[in-house]
């Protein structure tokens, strides 16, 4: 029972990360934002006139990403990101499915390490001091969450 906790703890702690507080669904609240087409992801062919920046509670990002997702939940990643921002189910069907997809969950279970969540999620940004700020923040909020839950956090929580 105490996984389970911690592993909720968890998702909670990056999406209230990722969305500063569940206030923006979109990164950098949609303005001026990259492209983020993964063109050595040729299973998924970016559209031109779309940007695949990152949207929904875990912010989907990179064009592989969003056509991934959209295959596994049934809406056209690739030609419709914006639909990750719009669409408060696909939103969430896409957070949950990155979450599940990318073994985030398994080091929650398994190992008990909220650290490798962190680098799963957003590592070549905030690991490894790139981001010290932006980890301590994740890390603050899981922390706020075990002890809400009445779970300890466990251990290697930064990454």
């Amino acid at each position: 029972m105490d996984d389970k906790k911690r592993e909720m703890a968890a998702f909670f702690a990056h999406v209230s990360h990722e969305t500063q507080n569940m206030c923006f669904i979109e990164e950098g609240n949609g303005v001026n934002q990259e492209s983020y087409c993964n063109t050595t992801a040729t299973q998924y062919p970016c559209n031109p006139n779309k940007k695949y920046y990152g949207r929904g509670p875990i912010q989907l990002t990179w064009s592989n990403n969003y056509g991934a997702a959209g295959n596994a939940i049934g809406f056209n990643g690739l030609n419709e990101p914006e639909r990750v921002a719009n669409d408060r189910i696909v939103s969430f069907k896409a957070s949950i499915w990155f979450w599940m997809t990318n073994n985030a969950h398994r080091h929650m279970v398994v190992d008990q390490d909220f650290g490798t969540t962190i680098r799963l999620i957003n590592g070549q940004n905030e690991c490894d001091g790139k981001g010290s700020d932006m980890v301590a923040n994740r890390v603050q909020f899981y922390k706020d969450y075990c002890s809400q839950l009445g779970v300890a956090p466990g251990n290697k929580l930064s990454c």
